[in-house]
């Protein structure tokens, strides 16, 4: 993320002085329209929101095992680690040298080992948290995560946010409280109230969980790759879902009822989830873990949206209007440069941007833009050893 402009920024990134107000807000010194609403910041948003579908599907799915009296989040969680495990981690073990599995699982499988359990357990305490609380509680504490986002990104990732990013931020979650509104009109605050604080701290360490889970996603997929996390997440993953839903629910398992519509909604949750599992790296690595989970505060508005046609639930207006804050709460986040230190130490600051793609290293190292395009080997001419930022541009 962004830091501090100094002295030794290039003149031809057009940043304000760090003395300057403008600055401190937004970075850029001119930041026009056309550099707002490109087409990589459409992708972006675009992008998103096919994440929050996928989250959409899995909640309506899971609405529907509920109501045929299937109460079985582990085994849920298990089908769709072992279709990463039959898909990432396979075609981890064809792969020979440095990146092959067993040398992944020589030198870091503790690290893998942890991640997995971090992401098995945030599933399952959110899950576990509908038990003790109600809904509008679980909608306003989850969001919890993204404050514990910035925080570990700003310590771990070296990341840093300027004051829009923060107003960006609140936007989206006065969107949030709007669909909270929304369904306390609609007289939706579903749930239990049996143990409150029981089930709101149940929601708070989900959220933790999942911060931890996804800063350590951001820097695999950023500095390692995609398919290595996403291959050892599914071995990980699935030993960790196995070994717990075979101390946790071999009784509801044996008392499903199964038919065809039972196996038709597992099986519609798994690809939703080993969807969003898959794509949410790809999203991930175009801009963070933050921005992503600012878009995924889009999921319960398509929840309601389906659950009008499926459950019929009331309609309200504030629901439109919540979409709206937190689509232009996301966009505000993106547009403006945010700062990324170089993973290779060659320079001090980069300054990246969503909505131009331009990546630009102080001390005039490296210059990047989409605009002008060049090959690989001449945009990265600098000095040795090449800075693993320039060449990440091309591997995307």
């Amino acid at each position: 993320m962004e830091g501090d402009t100094g002295e030794g920024t290039p003149d031809h990134v057009s940043l304000r002085t760090s003395g300057s107000l403008g600055a401190f807000i937004c970075g850029p010194k001119k930041l026009k329209l056309k550099d707002v609403f490109t087409w990589r910041l459409l992708k972006t948003v675009a992008l998103g929101q096919v994440l929050s579908v996928l989250v959409c599907g899995t909640a309506v799915t899971s609405q529907y095992l509920e109501k045929a009296q299937v109460d079985t989040p582990m085994l849920q969680s298990f089908l769709h680690y072992v279709l990463l495990l039959l898909t990432y981690t396979t075609a981890l073990v064809f792969r020979k040298g440095e990146e092959s599995i067993f040398q992944i699982l020589k030198s870091k499988w503790w690290k893998y080992l942890l991640m997995a359990l971090t992401d098995v357990e945030a599933n399952y305490t959110v899950v576990m948290a509908y038990q003790f609380t109600t809904l509008t509680s679980i909608q306003l504490l989850d969001c919890f995560v993204i404050p514990v986002l910035m925080v570990l990104s700003w310590f771990f990732l070296k990341t840093r946010y300027r004051l829009v990013h923060f107003i960006a931020v609140g936007v989206c979650l006065l969107g949030v409280v709007a669909m909270v509104g929304a369904d306390l009109l609609a007289g939706r605050d579903q749930g239990s109230n049996s143990n409150l604080l029981l089930g709101d701290c149940l929601v708070l360490i989900s959220a933790a969980l999942y911060a931890v889970s996804n800063v350590c996603q951001e820097y695999t997929v950023k500095n390692l790759s995609r398919a290595e996390f996403l291959g050892m997440m599914g071995l990980f993953g699935t030993l960790i879902s196995g070994v717990q839903m075979a101390i946790l629910e071999i009784k509801p398992i044996m008392a499903i009822s199964w038919d065809w519509k039972i196996c038709l909604l597992f099986v519609a949750f798994m690809l939703c989830m080993y969807g969003l599992y898959s794509f949410m790296p790809v999203v991930m690595k175009m801009t963070s873990a933050t921005a992503v989970n600012l878009s995924l505060l889009t999921a319960d508005l398509f929840s309601l949206l389906c659950g009008i046609f499926l459950f019929q639930f009331k309609f309200s207006p504030l629901y439109i209007v919540s979409f709206v804050v937190i689509t232009v709460g996301f966009i505000m986040f993106n547009v403006v440069p945010t700062y990324t230190p170089d993973p290779s130490g060659n320079s001090e600051r980069a300054y990246q941007t969503v909505a131009t793609s331009e990546v630009i290293q102080a001390e005039g190292e490296t210059v990047l833009d989409e605009g002008h395009e060049k090959p690989a080997d001449t945009a990265c001419i600098q000095k040795e050893p090449r800075t693993a930022l320039c060449s990440l541009k091309y591997m995307v």
